[in-house]
């Protein structure tokens, strides 16, 4: 897969994971993106080390559930690690 195939991989897995995941977070489009590559190459990591099945292509659905999977953990890392702390 291409760097650009990754980054639109990438940017779309971390809207989703935004989606799915409750609650509020902050930022913007560029933080999807870094939070979805990043949680695409930790979902890719941990897939090829737990499944044996890495981030293989554009169009695969293992590719995008991984991707998906990785920036949820990544986005419940980012809300813990800056969360607003309530008056």
């Amino acid at each position: 897969m291409g760097i650009i195939a990754f980054l639109l991989l990438g940017l779309i897995a971390g809207a989703i994971a935004k989606l799915i995941l409750p609650g509020r977070q902050g930022g913007g489009w560029l933080i999807t993106l870094v939070l979805g590559v990043v949680g695409a190459l930790l979902g890719g990591f941990l897939g090829s080390v737990i499944f044996g099945e890495g981030i293989d292509g554009f169009f695969d659905l293992g590719s995008w559930l991984l991707a998906i999977g990785g920036a949820l953990i990544v986005l419940v890392i980012y809300g813990a690690v800056t969360g607003r702390k309530r008056a």
